[in-house]
């Protein structure tokens, strides 16, 4: 199993447990994400986006709605603004040793580790986008993410995930 860290720093020599700020009930842990699902961290750190997921389940309706128009199994949306900060961005991949890490979330590939760590290598990664699109994901920019994230929330679709929506535009009607 490989594990990976993402950053927009380049020399991280040892990763420290730490309390995340959205879950502060936890105790300090780093956390790592398996190779399966990294891409969902292709993205500037404060990057708000919304992955989606074709999946068994799902209404007609919302298999037309949230795919009647691609042949991806994953959809990622992003806001517009966000387009030339992707183009521009490096990501550093750092690869972490798994032996004490634990299974967090398994639909999302999150893993922890309460133990201080040395990384066993980092990759910079540019040209976001087009990993992304190697990768056969779709990705659509819109100037909001909030009447999609509403619609989500009403459907039958179970496999996505909002990621950093504090950082979304708010919403003017």
């Amino acid at each position: 199993m490989r594990l990976f860290h993402f950053s927009e720093e380049s020399a991280i020599d040892v990763f420290i447990p730490r309390v995340k700020a959205n879950r502060t009930d936890m105790p300090p842990v780093v956390w790592a994400i398996d190779e399966e699902h990294q891409f969902t961290f292709f993205f500037p750190r404060d990057c708000p986006r919304i992955v989606y997921t074709r999946s068994e389940g799902l209404t007609p309706e919302d298999e037309q709605k949230f795919f009647g128009t691609t042949a991806a199994n994953i959809v990622i949306a992003v806001e517009t603004g966000w387009h030339e900060r992707m183009k521009q961005t490096t990501l550093y991949r750092y690869e972490l040793p798994p032996e004490s890490f634990e299974l967090f979330d398994e639909y999302a590939g999150y893993y922890i580790s309460k133990e201080t760590l040395v990384p066993l290598g980092v990759q910079p990664l540019s040209n976001l986008l087009e990993l992304l699109i190697e990768l056969g994901i779709e990705v659509r920019f819109t100037p909001s993410l909030h009447p999609l994230r509403e619609a989500i929330l009403q459907s039958s679709l179970h496999d996505f995930g909002i990621h950093r929506f504090q950082n979304a535009q708010i919403e003017s009607r």
